[in-house]
């Protein structure tokens, strides 16, 4: 452990006295409703780049924001006004999403001519207005024309064309051509004059769009390229981290972050020498490492592994009393093997309640074969089953369904990830590893989210491209090269949120805060301490801390606490 913290009000921290009563938190049924609702709206307005869909959406959450207002704050016990800070916060943010996207998608108009017809010819369908068969028929007729003009106008501009750009015109372009897919079957049979007017523009049309939408994707912004040439993201920028930042109630900023990151990192390299010199190796960590990665048991032993690793882990926490165990999780958890394709993009197992576990399949190329085999070797797999399941995911997801679930509306990485990385940290310190080769393991994994901090930062602030990214992980921490291009696609992909890689590691840090604020001071036993932030739900940590310590947080409540010196 490199980091002192710094222990914010340790003194006024106690254990969490009893919930408020019944009846006193009329936020809980006010988020119930709220997210009902939303997903119902989102349900109903689905048509990408859809002007109305956002002012629709808009005035929902301003409405929301208009009510959550009006509650008497100070009348609100200790989680009622933790969901109040965080329903008004969370709506504040959906607000600014909202500009965020149509900022997004006005600087990709100019690509996509036929979006504004496309949206128009859904929306009246989702109106229930009855349908022209005939000028339904010219519109498509026009929006094939358009689709090949428009690529027609690229072609031979490749290079001057903005890669990240056309990777998201790219992308809104094939959604909206499924969205006039599902227009088109929506009548196809059903309306017999729309089948005979429409039936053969609707074919030249989306052939068209798919066409267009593949150009731009692979032949502009070139995502099928080998390599990490092949790897386009599109960062968020400086402002944009500090906003999420905040919304994440992390006062810090991202340069104070790459800082903190690089600190662990050289803690975790100091500790990876002491491990190699035990292994007889010198100070040549790589070394180590490499041994560790040959340590992989053959085709076929792979479910057995997890099987036995699951179970050591519940065994360790049983014998030292740190956290409850419901019968029904032990018993619940499933394993499943990942395909060949999911490998790609994530390289290492997955888990909750059905952990998904990756090896290699028969039809992979032999060098393929071997790096994964090296990926997931015993060591590796010891230090991430309990972070998959218990106790870390599945045992979170389990206790999340059960308890405050009105909450789900506000879940976030940095508890979500951060609870399964914390773990990760506390098992270290409490002598889980029992040998120099199962320190490797951990150490590998512990610096892997170090770098996850500094990589896709500095990416989200331009400072990094994916090729760089890919060449930290690969020799600053080892990774396998086919595994650093997966977990790079994943982090600029866009599935996943811009901090949801520095998550890991923060939510972690975190947790081991409070665990010292209110553990090692003697406050709480580790069992009532990880019942009662599971207890929680996955929500902010910050916002955990107030609940677990009992502390009523003001109206003006901001991001304040600076849980690392």
């Amino acid at each position: 452990w490199l980091l002192p913290v710094l222990v914010c009000a340790c003194s006024t921290l106690s254990a969490r006295p009893p919930d408020d009563p019944p009846g006193a938190n009329p936020v809980a049924a006010m988020l119930e409703r709220y997210d009902a609702d939303r997903d119902a709206l989102l349900r109903c307005h689905d048509v990408p780049m859809s002007p109305s869909r956002r002012e629709r959406l808009r005035r929902f959450t301003g409405d929301t924001l208009k009510e959550i207002e009006a509650v008497d704050f100070e009348s609100l016990g200790v989680e009622g006004r933790i969901d109040h800070l965080l329903l008004r916060d969370h709506l504040r943010h959906e607000l600014a999403e909202l500009a965020r996207e149509e900022v997004l998608d006005r600087e990709i108009a100019p690509l996509l001519p036929f979006a504004p017809a496309i949206v128009d010819l859904e929306e009246r369908r989702h109106r229930f207005e009855a349908v022209d068969p005939a000028k339904v028929a010219a519109t498509l007729a026009e929006l094939a024309k358009q689709a090949k003009a428009a690529r027609k106008a690229l072609e031979g501009k490749e290079e001057k064309t903005d890669r990240v750009l056309a990777r998201r015109a790219g992308s809104r372009a094939e959604a909206l051509r499924r969205e006039l897919g599902e227009g088109h079957r929506f009548y196809t049979g059903y309306h017999p004059e729309y089948s005979w007017w429409a039936s053969k523009p609707f074919e030249e049309a989306d052939r068209e769009i798919k066409d267009y939408a593949t150009f731009l994707s692979e032949k502009i912004a070139g995502t099928k390229k080998e390599g990490p040439e092949g790897l386009v993201g599109d960062p968020i920028g400086r402002d944009t981290l500090l906003a999420e930042l905040a919304f994440e109630r992390i006062p810090y900023s991202p340069e104070e972050l790459v800082a903190l990151a690089e600190r662990e990192f050289a803690w975790c390299g100091a500790r990876y020498k002491e491990a190699a010199r035990e292994m007889g190796l010198g100070d040549d960590w790589k070394k180590a490492l490499e041994k560790v990665k040959s340590l992989h048991v053959p085709p076929g032993k792979q479910p057995e592994l997890i099987r036995d690793l699951a179970r050591e882990a519940e065994a360790f926490l049983e014998k030292n009393d740190l956290v409850t165990m419901p019968p029904l999780a032990r018993e619940v958890w499933r394993m499943e093997m990942m395909p060949p394709e999911r490998q790609k993009t994530t390289p290492y197992f997955t888990g909750g309640e059905v952990i998904s576990v990756s090896y290699p399949t028969l039809d992979m190329a032999h060098d393929l074969k071997l790096m994964v085999m090296r990926g997931n070797n015993v060591h590796f797999a010891r230090a991430t089953v309990h972070h998959e399941l218990i106790p870390g995911h599945h045992l979170q997801a389990f206790m999340a369904a059960r308890y405050r679930t009105y909450r789900k509306v506000f879940r976030t990485a940095f508890l979500v990830e951060g609870w399964a990385l914390y773990w990760e940290m506390l098992l270290w310190d409490l002598n889980f590893p029992r040998s120099p080769e199962d320190r490797v393991g951990m150490l590998f994994w512990r610096m892997h989210r170090c770098a996850r901090i500094i990589v896709s930062l500095k990416f989200h602030l331009g400072q990094m491209k994916p090729a760089e990214m890919v060449a930290f992980l690969t020799d600053r921490v080892g990774h396998e090269p086919a595994g650093a291009e997966a977990e790079v696609r994943r982090y600029i992909a866009g599935g996943y949120g811009p901090l949801y890689q520095a998550a890991y590691m923060l939510g972690g840090l975190q947790l081991r805060a409070l665990h010292k604020e209110l553990v090692a001071s003697g406050k709480m036993t580790n069992r009532a301490f990880h019942d009662a932030v599971l207890r929680e739900n996955m929500i902010p940590i910050e916002m955990i801390r107030a609940g677990v310590s009992g502390t009523k947080l003001p109206r003006d409540h901001a991001p304040s606490w600076r849980f690392l010196d």
